[in-house]
């Protein structure tokens, strides 16, 4: 599934031409051109990125960054401002309310084309390692629920359903696409990821499963029906 980029921008030739390009590389888009349709937006999608401008009628792109920032769900939702508007009191305060970088008009489409992947890439990161902290934290919580000191403590040994809950969202697409036998470099190229980040998943994956290698990995989730 594609990953969702939200644009705020009041000038409707900006706003296209962002669309086509980002689309063209992959991403789902939404546009808003002005901040209040863009926060709701925020709320009704929950986008993976924000590029806002800042000058928008109504509710302008500092408004609408420090009202999203209100809410936890989206206090790491990566922002780039885009904007005429490049004073340097104007950039401070915008990194002050929390957006991840600031890019004057005009730009180049590449170059916002390889912020943009930067960004999304950290954010699954930190994501990733938030929920698997999150996983770890309630399997010591059960254990120390469950566990009798009097009892004989047994060997543990995987439980697939475990396994599969226990798997982010990305990291089950990474195995499915292990199993069809893609490289690092062509399941980044399908998951919009950089080869380091893939290798990343799968060193994850190995650790989950207890495996060693890509070989065994995949005989594991073969046999336990974690692949398609």
């Amino acid at each position: 599934m594609p990953l969702t980029i939200l644009i705020a921008e009041d000038d409707e030739g900006t706003r296209l031409s962002l669309c086509d390009y980002l689309e063209l590389e992959g991403y789902s888009v939404l546009m808003a051109s002005h901040g209040e349709m863009a926060l709701r937006q925020v709320f009704s999608h929950q986008p993976q990125l924000i590029i806002t401008d800042i000058g928008m009628p109504g509710l302008d792109g500092f408004s609408l960054v420090q009202k999203v920032r209100q809410y936890p769900a989206f206090r790491l939702l990566p922002v780039i401002f885009l904007t005429a508007h490049n004073q340097t009191q104007d950039r401070i305060r915008g990194y002050q309310l929390g957006c991840d970088l600031y890019l004057p008009k005009p730009f180049e489409l590449r170059e916002l084309g390889a912020i943009v992947r930067n960004l999304l890439e950290r954010s699954q990161l930190i994501q990733s390692a938030w929920i698997q902290q999150v996983a770890l934290n309630t399997a010591q919580q059960r254990a120390l629920q469950t566990s009798d000191v009097s009892e004989e403590i047994m060997p543990w040994t995987p439980d697939p359903a475990d396994l599969v809950a226990d798997f982010t969202a990305r990291e089950q697409d990474v195995l499915t696409l292990l199993s069809d036998g893609l490289s690092n470099a062509q399941i980044g190229d399908r998951l919009f990821l950089s080869p380091r980040t893939v290798e990343k998943y799968v060193s994850s994956l190995l650790r989950k499963t207890e495996t060693s290698n890509r070989s065994e990995l995949l005989r594991f989730a073969i046999s336990h029906h974690l692949v398609p």
